[in-house]
């Protein structure tokens, strides 16, 4: 069976990709933008750039099976005035072109790798987001990924093509960037961090048991025209998550027990609002449907995830 992945040079493309290899059921294709060497391992094949909105069918000639993980994600510093446009030019018209393409060539199944961020920014108390939650995207990059989930499943249903959504909340692991580094380098360094009155509980998943949990939704066969929330299942406070980083980098960490109403306030002032709500509001998935429906398990646990992260981080990090 031949399987596609868009964003195959991404943290979760490559990863997924990696492990494919290792199947002798699956023959993995990486959709690339361009044609160039790299350690993909497995044919390349250059789908172009999403942004255009053009996809050759014949790219996805002998496809069953397109994993479509290509996006456009947060920017830090976003210089784009017109943020939703630039989003919706990958994340829905690069996902229609894609779909258009899968169509023409007789793809089977698609898999759209959204975000937990399609439910929302904050999970209440004691309710974890579930499937049955209506959508509430908050910013432009989650509702540009709702816009792009609603395109798929309709173009699927109508062409009769199988279509699986999935919704991972963050995702760590060896190669994670931006916040979740930011972190070990503050961590490793011994610099303090005023998170040690952060108890608020935020689902996480680890790199491994996503791309575990999207083989299963490319091969198993009640997965289809499904939408998925999924975790490691051990959901953890910012603190317990500083303190665990701080453990398997070997580092002596400062964890200031700043309330959290304080921390949320000053970085309010500052104009980082969504980072006071990233850091101190609770965000927790229920993904009870993916261990019921598909029998899946998370094949690795949060310490030994978070320890494959550190070691990989410091072997990047060594000159």
């Amino acid at each position: 069976m031949q399987v596609l992945v868009s964003g195959a040079n991404g943290l979760v493309g490559a990863a997924l990709l990696r492990r494919m290899v290792s199947e002798a059921t699956v023959q993995p294709v990486a959709g690339v933008r361009e044609l160039a060497s790299s350690n993909l391992l497995c044919e390349q094949r250059a789908i172009g750039d999403l942004a255009i909105g053009r996809v050759a069918a014949e790219v996805l000639r002998g496809v069953e099976v397109v994993v479509h993980a290509a996006a456009r994600v947060h920017v830090m510093q976003e210089h784009e005035q017109d943020q939703l446009a630039a989003y919706r030019s990958v994340n829905v018209d690069g996902t229609r072109a894609l779909l258009t393409a899968a169509a023409l060539a007789g793809v089977r199944r698609f898999v759209f790798v959204s975000s937990v961020k399609v439910n929302g920014e904050i999970s209440l108390p004691g309710k974890p987001f579930s499937e049955a939650d209506a959508a509430s995207p908050q910013d432009a990059y989650a509702r540009s990924k709702w816009e792009a989930e609603q395109v798929a499943q309709a173009f699927c249903e109508r062409h009769g093509m199988e279509w699986v959504v999935v919704r991972p909340p963050l995702v760590y692991g060896p190669g994670v960037r931006a916040n979740f580094r930011r972190m070990m380098q503050a961590l490793g360094r011994g610099l303090p961090l005023p998170v040690g009155a952060l108890h608020n509980r935020r689902s996480l998943v680890a790199l491994e048991n996503l791309v575990d949990f999207l083989f299963c939704c490319v091969t198993h066969p009640m997965a289809a025209n499904q939408q998925f929330l999924v975790s490691d299942g051990q959901d953890l406070s910012v603190a317990e998550l500083s303190q665990k980083l701080a453990v398997a980098l070997g580092s002596r960490s400062w964890l200031v027990p700043l309330p959290s109403v304080w921390l949320s306030a000053m970085l309010n002032m500052i104009g980082r609002g969504a980072a006071a709500q990233r850091l101190c509001g609770e965000l927790r998935v229920d993904s009870g449907k993916a261990r019921t429906l598909l029998g899946w398990k998370a094949p690795q646990g949060v310490d030994e995830a978070l320890d494959g992260t550190v070691r990989h981080f410091l072997r990047e990090a060594q000159p």
